[in-house]
């Protein structure tokens, strides 16, 4: 731990913060149960959909304790503090026992000396105002993929967490999965030879506005809801459904939300094809347009392309090399010849980072301060793929790209490498 840590734990311990989680006498917990002041205190910002599967995960470690919890929608926030107080009640037998308290304005529960860290599930046009500020106050912090909606926003996201020497892990859990750390590893090793085309299948671009106004629910704060947005676009319920709805929310179809599929599958799939081709803090040299819907190639300098093929069939990401191939999706893993994806590999043989666990990975790198598997930096530069992606598609022309500088050779294409962002949410 670094010393801020170690300061502010003798802080709460002194008892010039109270919390009630703080109280409780460790051979109260039981065997395996690590008393709650030696655990890693999260937040979270964003109790939507996807915040329960990552509370889960994140409560499964045994290893935090979730003091906070941040959303705009009231109805969910209540939710999100209602199973996890009775989480933390069940095991340790105390039926009032409460660990959560909400904050609806997320930069209260920023200002909060007690937390250590975040976990930000809010949508993708949030993410870079929410982390920035993060950084600032000094949290480690976990972001839901894709990690930024435009590429100027994902480079202060790397910025901030740089100049405030914060952690950073970025959602992109595939790259703690068995069969895509097994597919990159056989990648990496040149087991398939060299490198030549990686078939990237995974949705397109996001659409126009399409969507008619309805009535607000009682309380959403909606215009807290679009945020950094400079366009006001009225409440429809695919944006927010409510806690009953069987649908996910569907703002990321829309271009002033998200990228659409691009983005959304595409930050895990073109995640993978970076991290095989090692092009973590790098990327594409040129990015070739042919026709609506048939497809884009994107070209790297050293000769390999990545192949984005719009939505046909599960998603997945497609190796082809000169001496074999490597197929991975969820779940699936298959390569040819076909007993290469049985080959095992021994722990010095290993070329890339091997996790097992996205979410301790991200806990281990707040201890030891190191890097997680899915920097900031690497979560970066996969959104930009898809952003330069989705660039190319609403311009409709081939582009040159320097992903160094990270500009494209036309003015036109660089105008859309940021957005307009509300004065009071400006992170540029």
């Amino acid at each position: 731990m670094n010393v801020e840590r170690i300061h502010r734990r003798d802080f709460l311990k002194a008892g010039a913060v109270i919390s009630s989680f703080m109280i409780v006498p460790r051979h109260v917990l039981g065997r395996g149960y690590t008393a709650p002041s030696d655990k890693v205190a999260l937040g979270f910002i964003g109790c939507g959909r996807q915040s329960g599967g990552l509370r889960n995960r994140f409560l499964d470690t045994m290893e935090t304790q979730i003091v906070a919890a941040s959303d705009v929608y009231a109805v969910k926030q209540e939710s999100f503090l209602n199973v996890t107080n009775k989480w933390y009640a069940d095991k340790l037998g105390q039926n009032n026992y409460k660990s959560a308290v909400g904050i609806s304005d997320f930069r209260e529960l920023l200002a909060r000396k007690d937390i250590d860290a975040v976990v930000i599930a809010a949508p993708d046009h949030w993410h870079a105002a929410m982390a920035v500020r993060a950084a600032e106050a000094g949290k480690d912090i976990y972001c839901e993929k894709p990690l930024s909606l435009t590429v100027k926003e994902g480079r202060v996201m790397v910025d901030a967490t740089r100049k405030n020497s914060r952690v950073f892990q970025t959602g992109s859990m595939q790259r703690s999965s068995k069969e895509f750390t097994q597919a990159v590893q056989l990648v990496r090793s040149g087991a398939i030879g060299t490198v030549q085309k990686v078939y990237v299948n995974v949705g397109g671009p996001p659409k126009v506005w399409d969507l008619q106004q309805e009535a607000v629910p009682s309380g959403l704060n909606w215009d807290l809801w679009m945020g950094p947005n400079t366009k006001d676009r009225p409440y429809n319920n695919v944006l927010a459904p409510a806690m009953d709805a069987k649908f996910w929310p569907k703002w990321r179809d829309y271009v002033e939300f998200g990228g659409g599929g691009m983005t959304d599958w595409g930050a895990h799939m073109f995640d993978i094809a970076q991290w095989g081709l090692g092009m973590d803090s790098s990327g594409p040299a040129e990015l070739i347009y042919s026709k609506p819907g048939k497809g884009l190639v994107y070209k790297y300098a050293n000769g390999a392309e990545i192949i984005h093929r719009p939505m046909d069939g599960k998603q997945h990401c497609h190796f082809v090399g000169t001496d074999g191939e490597v197929f991975v999706a969820r779940g699936e893993l298959r390569t040819t010849p076909e007993p290469l994806k049985d080959k095992v590999f021994q722990e010095g043989d290993y070329k890339v980072y091997v996790s097992t666990n996205h979410y301790k990975d991200f806990l281990n790198a707040i201890k030891t301060r190191k890097p997680p598997i899915c920097d900031v930096e690497t979560g970066h530069r996969t959104a930009s793929v898809c952003n330069i992606g989705n660039i190319t598609y609403q311009l409709q022309r081939s582009l040159k790209w320097d992903p160094a500088k990270e500009v494209f050779d036309d003015k036109e294409a660089n105008k859309l490498l940021g957005r307009d962002i509300r004065k009071e949410w400006k992170v540029y």
